[in-house]
């Protein structure tokens, strides 16, 4: 393999140079660091993957000759959750980890193969797989601190926050609908129904694996967990947010409330639930991404807010 380019996307380069000092000493020191892990590791790294959006990442391949993936997050603080996610999973529907550094922000991966988005799939499959997967993924072992409900409030002031401070992209009524969703979800938390969810289990972060192996049954496993406590019903949200051309194509929200009803079915989980999670993910993911500078793909994500903003969850009549 011949030595990688240092070639980041814009969203990765945009989330470093917001850490101020901190993330652009990560910037100009990756060269060093990857020379540093190859040596370390016994690795020798190869071409970057394009499609990571918080890290640097490239395959690599052992001195055995076996192929792997180093990765090298941007050095923020959700690192270590998701290391110790993945190092306590143990492959059990997630990544196997190879080796790691936490004060350095990399870890080796197993190799995978392509994100289940581009299996060609039909939908329906695609939304069975992640939910098996997250069911396994969901065995991995709590911290022994009590949860708080952060993540709806953490949302709810995202929204608060960019919908004004981005000119309003989309309707008043799309960024009412998402605060309403995040109080509810916020006064429904109950520690005693929270799990170590992935975080954004989409169909881009579950990668197939190479091989059958134990923990990997259906075929696929996930990367990229942030590995917070959180009700089962975050994951699923965040599974329903995507499919932004099949709602477009005609009827959204008879189309995604087919989608929650079928991930509710799947997994027992509350579809209200899901649809709240799904529609507040749906739109801090457009903000979000317009505030990074993705406008082209933040974009169907507040079109479908749009479309979905008035409809409600399966089973509510």
């Amino acid at each position: 393999m011949t030595r990688p380019a240092i070639e980041l996307s814009p969203v990765v380069r945009a989330k470093a140079q917001r850490l101020g000092r901190r993330g652009q000493e990560w910037l100009t020191g990756l060269p060093g660091l990857v020379a540093e892990l190859e040596q370390r590791w016994s690795v020798t790294a190869g071409e970057p993957l394009d499609r990571a959006t918080s890290a640097y990442v490239l395959r690599a391949r052992t001195r055995d000759g076996r192929p792997a993936v180093l990765k090298l997050a941007v050095p923020d603080p959700g690192f270590p959750s998701a290391l110790r996610t993945l190092r306590l999973a143990d492959g059990q529907g997630y990544v196997r980890p190879l080796a790691h550094d936490a004060e350095r922000h990399a870890v080796l991966l197993e190799s995978l193969g392509a994100p289940l988005d581009e299996s060609g799939l039909p939908v329906p499959r695609q939304l069975d797989i992640l939910c098996a997967t997250l069911r396994r993924a969901w065995r991995v072992p709590p911290p022994e601190a009590v949860p708080r409900p952060d993540r709806a409030h953490a949302l709810a002031a995202l929204v608060e926050r960019l919908w004004d401070g981005l000119g309003r992209p989309c309707a008043e009524r799309v960024a009412d609908r998402a605060l309403e969703c995040a109080a509810r979800r916020a006064a429904a938390f109950a520690p005693a129904r929270c799990v170590v969810v992935h975080g954004d289990p989409h169909p881009g972060n579950a990668l197939r694996a190479t091989a059958p192996r134990h923990g990997a049954e259906t075929g696929f496993v996930f990367v990229d967990p942030d590995g917070f406590l959180d009700e089962p019903a975050y994951d699923l949200g965040v599974a329903l947010r995507g499919w932004c051309a099949e709602l477009t194509a005609g009827d959204a929200a008879g189309r995604a409330r087919g989608f929650c009803a079928r991930l509710a079915a799947r997994t027992g989980v509350d579809a209200a639930a899901i649809w709240e999670w799904g529609f507040l993910e749906r739109v801090t993911t457009g903000l979000y991404l317009l505030d990074h500078g993705a406008e082209g793909s933040a974009r169907p994500y507040l079109e479908t807010a749009e479309l979905l903003a008035g409809a409600a969850p399966p089973g509510s009549g």
